[in-house]
């Protein structure tokens, strides 16, 4: 056989994806914790890509199936779309977990944490991108100036409370907490996560805590919200014992302190070549 007869066959070479801190510049990682939302999460998935097409930038939804008894899986499975990821496990382990559980599958420089019901909107989603150039954290807000929110007057009270409770035990200074729409850079989470032990109700008051102990820099933004659900008297009382562990790990044994990994004398080449 000639070998000089042989077609040369043309192959395209890979392309190469900046990164920053390992994870590729300019895209966005939504990570979309979900529970029994068989009703809603195709739609909730729809407004999602909405919202983030309208920025421009390149953008991966994870949807995390926090062991639902329904058809959420199936459903998300079904839409057989290349731009949602689909991470499932059988048991319930709650938000934190999933989080978590999400944040593995996370490739972008930007993460994005969204509830899954779509109760709760950004007034400006640019704004979230613009303050992540400059600050580590940026979240949403009810007490924000500019947010619109319409909540049942007992909600309202629950939350006041809990605020309060926050501020008196583990004084972290950001004035909403709870709020179920945050975004930061995703090698702040990287240094957050290994810290993180709360998988369910009090998730989002560890994640800040642990912010401020790394001394990450944290905005807040304003949200609308519209929450018709008054939370169970089993979660509220479950949030108590969450942020009491908290303060636990954070003023009695110093956990946190005390395992904070210090990146800043990590070894550095003489010479960098990049």
């Amino acid at each position: 056989m000639d070998i000089s007869a042989q077609l040369l066959v043309p192959f395209d070479e890979p392309q190469t994806v900046e990164c920053v801190d390992g994870f590729e510049k300019g895209k966005i990682s939504i990570i979309m914790p979900a529970y029994n939302e068989a009703s809603v999460i195709a739609n909730s998935i729809r407004n999602v890509k909405k919202m983030f097409h309208s920025l421009g930038m390149d953008y991966e939804i994870i949807v995390v199936d926090d062991g639902s008894t329904d058809a959420t899986g199936l459903i998300i499975e079904d839409l057989n779309d290349r731009g949602v990821k689909l991470v499932h496990y059988s048991t319930n382990k709650g938000k934190g977990h999933a989080f978590k559980a999400g944040f593995q599958e996370a490739t972008g420089e930007f993460t994005f944490l969204i509830d899954s019901d779509s109760e709760i909107r950004p007034r400006n989603l640019a704004s979230f991108i613009r303050a992540l150039r400059t600050a580590d954290i940026a979240i949403g807000s009810k007490k924000h100036p500019a947010s619109r929110v319409r909540t049942p007057a007992v909600r309202k009270i629950l939350s006041a409370s809990v605020r309060v409770l926050v501020k008196m035990c583990i004084g972290i200074k950001s004035s909403d907490s709870q709020a179920g729409f945050k975004s930061a850079r995703s090698s702040s989470v990287y240094r957050i996560i290994p810290l993180m032990s709360v998988k369910r109700y009090a998730f989002d008051v560890e994640f800040l805590t642990i912010a401020s102990l790394l001394g990450l820099r944290v905005v807040e933004l304003p949200i609308e919200i519209e929450l018709n659900v008054i939370a169970s008297p089993k979660r509220i009382l479950r949030t108590l014992v969450d942020i009491l562990g908290i303060t636990y790990r954070l003023r009695l044994r110093r956990w946190y302190q005390k395992n904070i990994i210090d990146m800043s004398n990590t070894y550095k080449p003489i010479i960098d070549w990049r």
